[in-house]
């Protein structure tokens, strides 16, 4: 029996374009990839740290910079990894179902919206209790070019990718916007909750308005540009 063909594929159409949320995998597998990636991270960065073998306990900037790297590898592969495993056949198409997308002129509101809400609530914040402090570990990678490098291009690339587009994307399959926005913004905060405690609620707050942005535009892209914005005003600042 002759397989049936869909109508649009029939006419020489391209199929309708999947609709948000492009999450393949449900509410269980996107924690659970957070923290599968997180470990995956820590293994890639083993092997530097044995190699460094530092006497004082101190890592050297190479080695850290090397674990950083690990850090973000993990972010991103685990993923594309699971986007593969769960529904898509090549790379491409696993970054696509994470986000990775283009994006319209519609955005830029959006983003100037996030960036507003993000600004008075780290106004307020600071005037309430003070400024967040955040231990400085820029330093520790060396020369600027690799802190560029691994805090303004590396870290944000894979962090949106794994708390936007697979965190926030596999929880809206099951869960509400307002919700999975706050859920995945406290994992996203609470992650970095070892380079200063105080700073845990703005990025709670800015992961949450990042995964509006990203429902709002379709695309994890505008959230990559913001973060990278954010983490060049950090890098400068520091």
């Amino acid at each position: 029996m002759e397989a049936s063909v869909p109508p649009a594929e029939r006419f020489g159409k391209s199929p309708p374009a999947p609709r948000f949320p492009y999450a393949t995998w449900g509410v269980q597998l996107a924690i659970g990839g957070v923290l599968i990636a997180l470990g995956a991270g820590i293994l890639i960065g083993i092997p530097a740290v044995i190699v460094d073998h530092p006497a004082n306990g101190n890592l050297s900037d190479a080695a850290n910079a090397i674990v950083q790297l690990a850090t973000a590898l993990g972010f991103l592969l685990v993923p594309v990894a699971i986007a593969t495993r769960w529904g898509e056949s090549s790379v491409g198409a696993a970054l696509r179902r994470l986000g990775v997308r283009g994006f319209g002129p519609g955005a830029v509101k959006w983003m100037l919206a996030a960036v507003g809400a993000y600004l008075v609530f780290a106004a307020l914040y600071t005037a309430i209790f003070g400024a967040p402090e955040q231990e400085d570990i820029a330093e520790s990678f060396g020369a600027l070019p690799v802190q560029v490098l691994l805090i303004v291009i590396a870290a944000p690339v894979s962090e949106e990718v794994c708390f936007r587009g697979l965190l926030f994307g596999g929880l809206r399959t099951r869960m509400p916007r307002m919700a999975a926005a706050l859920l995945s913004g406290l994992i996203f905060g609470a992650l970095h909750a070892l380079t200063g405690v105080s700073a845990v609620p703005p990025l709670v707050f800015f992961g949450f308005v990042l995964a509006l942005l990203y429902e709002e535009t379709g695309s994890i892209v505008p959230g990559i540009l913001l973060h990278m914005l954010n983490n060049s005003v950090a890098l400068i600042g520091q």
